[in-house]
């Protein structure tokens, strides 16, 4: 890629990382975004967004966990399926008309949804049950895969939505939820024989870069109203993105 291309879409790849990261998500959808909008190949879209993801989502895991808002007990049983069904989507290569559209729209009524929502009273929030959980992860670790997007833009408004968990702590959960779930696509999309391109570790830097800032104004220094506005836009981002990309 030329330098005078490269340096541009770097800069777009630093906003997205920070963008996602104040919200624990790894930025997946918007890398592609990226990548769509500087004409880069789509078969190299899956393999730069999951290295990414792994990434940014490794530093925001440490940020929230280290603010003290991880929960093992609401993460564990939405992860235990969705690991091994993320590495069964990132080996398999399906066409994308029919799910970009829907998923993209599934996107844009969560992000509707969370900006209208009232403020939810603090502690009024109730894990969901074990099987529940464990049939949603597999369900959006085989997305995740397919597409090359963490899980967790999908997990995030349906942990709040539902009340499963707090603002933080949901951002907290997602960002491991995006970790494990992008390790395992990845590792299945590279066991297809496909490659990462030469110019991703360029990208990967600067997404670590804005990673760092992100991950730490979300998990510190932004109240929760302003989270909950930042996700209903990263949504809302992503879903045009799908359906019009």
């Amino acid at each position: 890629m030329i330098l005078e291309l490269l340096i541009p879409m770097l800069l777009c790849t630093l906003l997205v990382a920070v963008l996602y990261s104040c919200v624990g998500h790894g930025g997946a959808s918007g890398y592609i975004a990226v990548l769509a909008l500087f004409s880069v190949a789509p078969e190299v879209f899956k393999p730069t967004a999951l290295t990414l993801n792994l990434l940014v989502a490794g530093i925001a895991t440490f940020s929230f966990a280290r603010a003290g808002h991880f929960s093992w007990r609401l993460f564990w049983p939405f992860a235990v399926t969705s690991i091994p069904f993320s590495f069964l989507g990132g080996y398999l290569t399906l066409p994308s008309h029919i799910y970009r559209p829907l998923v993209g729209m599934v996107l844009l009524l969560s992000a509707s949804r969370l900006l209208l929502q009232k403020d939810q009273a603090p502690g009024h929030t109730t894990p969901p049950a074990t099987a529940t959980a464990m049939v949603i992860g597999a369900a959006l670790g085989l997305l995740s895969g397919l597409t090359g997007v963490g899980g967790g833009i999908f997990l995030s408004p349906l942990l709040l939505l539902c009340r499963w968990g707090e603002p933080r702590e949901v951002s907290a959960v997602a960002a491991l939820f995006i970790l494990v779930n992008s390790g395992a696509g990845l590792l299945g999309h590279l066991s297809g024989v496909q490659a990462i391109p030469t110019y991703a570790p360029l990208m990967a830097g600067t997404a670590l870069l804005g990673g760092v800032i992100g991950s730490l104004l979300g998990s510190r220094h932004l109240r929760v109203p302003t989270i909950m506005r930042v996700l209903s836009l990263v949504l809302a981002l992503a879903g045009f993105k799908l359906l019009l990309v």
